[in-house]
């Protein structure tokens, strides 16, 4: 063979070589990126050939999937899309998933592990695939109430059973309908889609768990008072009573709401601080313990820690190390303190359970469609940031500041209710974040929740968590203990 011929040989067989190398990496080691990809259509429509699993609320389905005579085998439908929405999210073409049915696609879809052996037998009996049903923790009469007591506000509400994280409701507005992102038409989708990004207010967004945290306000007296009682500072432990309070090391000052003192008297109680939510006492309380006890109490409550439910829930975050002038400021919710709302309701989850953070969950059960359970929710300890000591302390704060100090909006007659007001600066001159956080029956806790209403509720700087957020927590707390 002359030396020209043996040159295009190997040239021909490193062609060979090079397309089998390329066929085989796209066939084993690149399948599940291209069948994930949104622009694989063939992936696309087999992904609607099985019949998609419904996620079930009671047992009656808020989003499930129904036969099409189109391209597509089967429609997915949300029946009371808004209400569920920022639980379910959304299934498309095009432009993915969110919510339960993202993070338990692989169940819905019938492609989990756990349903192997159902896919092989489905493909030997000639049965059409079909997905797993999904049963959530929400209590329908709960998210209706929350609903409907969240109004029109900007906000949400979250309700947590305390004795085992289980998820009663969970209400995030501006809301969006998914059923115009589940349609069959691409374009229709994209331009549904487009208009919701464009939508003042992000209705995309689960409020409880994600976006742009919140400052907590005086909802994180909480935490503050938890690390004093746990550093040694008693409930009757006192500071100077003021009515301005210089920051360490700056030329500005606070003050309490109102600009008064904090009661009668020359000096006032952590437990009266905490009951009339007063911000000098706490912001020399929390100097007195120093940065680093503030910082640890607050990543025992679950600060800068991971969380799925099973959607990935956004750490809350707090400044750390900080100096005197800051950590004045954290020690009653402002500086640099950021939560979620589900982060909130996990602080009365802790004084409602003793003092024990049950981890927070969406999904009761995950059902084959044979009826064989794949998961059954089972109640997981999450944090155990206080004492049983403190937390009964804690609740006798909250009850007394339902009862007669700065959350009696939350009262409910018959019903000892333990709860927390927060009215959280911005900026200057934007509207507060008004929460209220607590649980109910404070003797015999059945539901710990978070209420946050952006915007100050439309009255700018003149509403508070008392006057607003309250109100929404107590029908929510009410249509739980009517049950």
């Amino acid at each position: 063979m002359s030396k020209e011929l043996k040159r295009v040989a190997i040239v021909v067989l490193l062609m060979f070589a090079a397309l089998f190398v390329a066929t085989t990496s796209i066939q084993f080691f690149q399948t599940d990126a291209l069948a994930a990809d949104t622009r694989n259509t063939r992936a696309l429509y087999a992904s609607y050939d099985a019949e998609r699993g419904p996620i079930l609320v009671g047992g009656q389905p808020i989003a499930m999937s129904v036969p099409s005579d189109d391209d597509y085998k089967f429609q997915r439908t949300y029946p009371n899309g808004p209400l569920y929405s920022q639980v379910t999210g959304y299934y498309t073409l095009g432009q993915g998933s969110t919510g339960i049915e993202q993070s338990l696609g692989d169940y819905l879809s019938g492609t989990a592990d756990s349903q192997f052996l159902a896919r092989i037998n489905s493909i030997i009996t000639g049965q059409k695939p079909k997905g797993a049903s999904v049963e959530l923790t929400i209590d329908p009469v709960v998210q209706q109430a929350a609903w409907d007591a969240l109004g029109d506000y900007k906000g949400t509400v979250v309700a947590v059973e305390p004795s085992t994280g289980r998820i009663l409701a969970m209400v995030s507005k501006p809301t969006f309908d998914p059923n115009t992102l589940a349609v069959h038409d691409t374009q229709a989708v994209i331009d549904a889609y487009n208009s919701l990004i464009d939508a003042p207010g992000d209705p995309l967004i689960n409020r409880s768990i994600d976006g742009n945290l919140y400052p907590p306000g005086s909802t994180f007296k909480i935490v503050t008072s938890s690390a004093a009682l746990e550093s040694g500072i008693s409930a009757t432990s006192t500071q100077p009573n003021l009515s301005r309070f210089p920051l360490p090391g700056s030329t500005n000052t606070v003050s309490n709401a109102g600009g008064g003192t904090c009661g009668g008297g020359d000096t006032v109680s952590l437990e009266t601080a905490f009951v009339l939510s007063c911000n000098i006492p706490m912001a020399e309380f929390g100097v007195q313990m120093g940065d680093s006890t503030l910082v640890d109490k607050a990543k025992a409550f679950g600060f800068d820690k991971q969380l799925e439910i099973p959607m990935a829930v956004q750490p809350s975050t707090i400044r750390s190390p900080m100096t005197d002038d800051k950590l004045a400021l954290a020690s009653f919710g402002q500086d640099e303190d950021r939560v979620t709302p589900l982060q909130v309701a996990m602080f009365s989850a802790a004084v409602a359970n003793k003092g024990t953070i049950m981890k927070p969950n969406l999904v009761d059960s995950i059902t084959a469609p044979d009826l064989t359970v794949l998961q059954q929710f089972e109640p997981e300890v999450f944090a155990e940031p206080i004492s049983s000591a403190t937390s009964s302390t804690l609740s006798q704060f909250m009850v007394s500041a339902v009862e007669n100090g700065a959350a009696t909006n939350a009262r409910i007659d018959g019903v000892s209710v333990a709860g927390k007001t927060g009215t959280a600066e911005n900026g200057e001159d934007d509207p507060y974040t008004l929460w209220f956080t607590g649980f109910a029956p404070a003797d015999n806790p059945r539901v710990a929740i978070a209420v946050v209403v952006e915007d100050g509720g439309g009255e700018d700087q003149s509403g508070s968590g008392n006057s607003i957020a309250a109100p929404i927590a107590k029908r929510v707390l009410e249509a739980v203990l009517s049950k």
